[in-house]
C-alpha cells in the first residue's frame, strides 16, 4: 500500500459515475468523483491497467504537485524550484498540455509557454543544456492545470486520447466517439446476457465496444503505446503480466451481435473495422434499412444506436422539419410494430424530434456528444399483451 499514488482519470460529461463503478471493479482505492473526471489510488501497476481497461477514461494522469499561482511570476518561479530531474534529462522530450479556467489567467499557449521557460531554464542552471519541446511525440507529457488560483501539475500516463482504441482504422462521416460509445452501452446496462443489434451501425464502433464488454476484453488491448512506456521508470515486465493477467478474464459470448447499415461503403468499413480489432467471430454486420426489418432474434434484445439525424443535420435540414419528423416517426413506427422484447436505446441532440417517435420514453439521461448536449434515451417494447398495455403514445 505504501507503493500507492493519486491519479485522476478523466472523462466525458455524464459518465463520472459509470467510470467510478469501473475503477472500483478494478481494484483501485479511494475513488472520488469529480466533474469530467474521478481520482483515485493505485500503484505503478494498477496505472498501467487502468490504461489498459478503463473504458471511460479519457486520460490518465498523475498528479505530482499542487501549489496557489496569482500571477505569471509566481508560476514561473514554482515551476522552476520543482525538481524536474526526476521526470526529465537533457537528451529527452517534452510537450505540455494546459487548461486554465482561472481570471488570473486566460491564455493557455501563453501558460504552456511560460511553464516551458521555467523547465528548460532549470535545466540550464543545473546541466548546461536543455531537453527539447516535441508537441507530436514527446518523451514525457506534462498537464497543467489552473483554476482559479490552484494549479495543478501532472504527467500524463496515456498520451494520445484513451478512445484511440487502435481498432478503427475507417470511418464514416461523423462517426461516434469510442469512449462515448462504451459510455452509452454501460448507462444502457448492456452486459452480455442477450442479442444485440445496432440498426444504424455506421462504421461499426458501437459494435466493437458491445463485443469487447460482452467478452470482457480489455479495451485498450489493440493499442498500439501509452505514454507511461516512455518513461524512466516503465517496468515493462510489470506491464507484460498485466497484459497476460487481464487476457485470461475474457469470456467466451454466446449471443448474437448484429449491425444494420443502409450504406454500402459503412458495412465495408465496420467490416474492416471489426476484423482489425479481432471481434469477427462476435459480430455480424448486413446492409439493411432498419426501417424494412423485423426483429432478426427470439427473446431479449438490447439495442443501442446513434441515428445519423440530430447532431448530424445541417441548418436547412432543421429549418423544414420534414425529413427530421418523417425519420423519427419511422424510428417509432419500426419499433413498436416490427420490435416486440427489445430494449432500445438511443443518443440524439435534436430534443425536438424526440416528439416524433410517438413512443413515451421510460428514461432520459443527459449526456454530451462533443459539445452538443444530448439525451439518451430508452423504449420499452414489450411482447404480447403487455405491448398494448404499456406502449403509451404521446399527445
Amino acid at each position: 500500500m505504501n507503493n500507492n499514488f493519486k491519479m485522476v482519470a478523466k472523462t466525458l460529461f455524464g459518465f463520472e459515475e459509470i467510470l467510478a463503478k469501473e475503477i472500483r471493479n478494478l481494484g483501485g482505492g479511494n475513488v472520488v468523483e469529480g466533474v469530467r473526471s474521478v481520482s483515485f489510488e493505485g500503484d505503478t501497476g494498477f496505472m498501467y491497467k487502468a490504461n489498459l481497461c478503463l473504458r471511460t477514461a479519457v486520460k490518465i494522469i498523475k498528479p505530482i504537485h499542487s501549489f496557489s499561482v496569482r500571477d505569471e511570476n509566481e508560476l514561473y518561479k514554482a515551476i522552476y524550484r520543482m525538481d524536474w530531474s526526476e521526470y526529465l534529462s537533457v537528451d529527452t522530450t517534452f510537450a505540455i498540455d494546459t487548461t486554465v479556467k482561472s481570471d488570473n489567467f486566460t491564455h493557455s499557449l501563453y501558460v504552456s509557454q511560460k511553464v516551458k521557460d521555467a523547465i528548460v531554464d532549470k535545466f540550464r542552471e543545473t546541466e548546461g543544456k536543455r531537453p527539447s519541446v516535441d508537441v507530436k511525440h514527446p518523451d514525457l507529457r506534462i498537464n497543467i492545470h489552473l483554476h482559479k488560483d490552484r494549479c495543478n501539475v501532472s504527467l500524463d500516463s496515456s498520451g494520445r486520447s484513451l478512445h484511440q482504441r487502435g481498432y478503427r482504422i475507417a470511418t464514416n462521416i461523423a462517426p461516434i466517439n469510442e469512449v462515448l460509445a462504451a459510455g452509452l452501452l454501460l448507462l444502457s446496462g448492456w452486459d452480455g446476457q442477450c442479442d444485440f443489434l445496432d440498426p444504424m451501425c455506421g462504421s461499426g464502433t458501437m459494435l466493437t465496444e458491445a463485443a469487447m464488454i460482452a467478452c470482457n476484453i480489455p479495451v485498450n488491448i489493440n493499442r498500439k503505446e501509452f505514454a507511461f512506456e516512455k518513461w524512466d521508470d516503465f517496468d515493462e515486465e510489470l506491464f507484460d503480466k498485466i497484459v497476460e493477467s487481464q487476457l485470461r478474464k475474457t469470456r467466451e459470448f454466446h449471443h448474437r451481435i448484429i449491425g444494420y447499415d443502409k450504406a454500402p461503403s459503412a458495412i465495408r468499413k465496420a467490416k474492416e473495422n471489426i476484423e482489425n480489432a479481432n471481434l469477427e467471430d462476435y459480430i455480424s454486420v448486413e446492409r439493411k434499412n432498419f426501417f424494412d426489418t423485423t426483429k432478426p432474434v427470439k427473446g431479449k434484445l438490447h439495442m443501442v444506436f446513434n441515428p445519423p439525424y440530430g447532431e448530424r443535420l445541417d441548418r436547412s435540414d432543421l429549418d423544414s422539419h420534414f425529413d427530421v419528423e418523417t425519420f423519427y416517426e419511422d424510428i417509432g413506427d419500426t419499433l413498436k410494430q416490427e420490435y416486440p422484447g427489445t430494449d432500445a436505446w438511443f443518443i440524439t441532440s435534436n430534443l425536438e424530434a424526440l416528439k416524433f417517435v410517438g413512443l413515451r420514453p421510460s428514461r432520459k439521461i443527459k449526456v454530451f456528444n462533443s459539445h452538443l448536449e444530448s439525451r439518451l434515451v430508452k423504449y420499452v417494447m414489450y411482447e404480447g399483451s403487455k405491448k398494448a398495455k404499456f406502449q403509451n403514445k404521446e399527445d
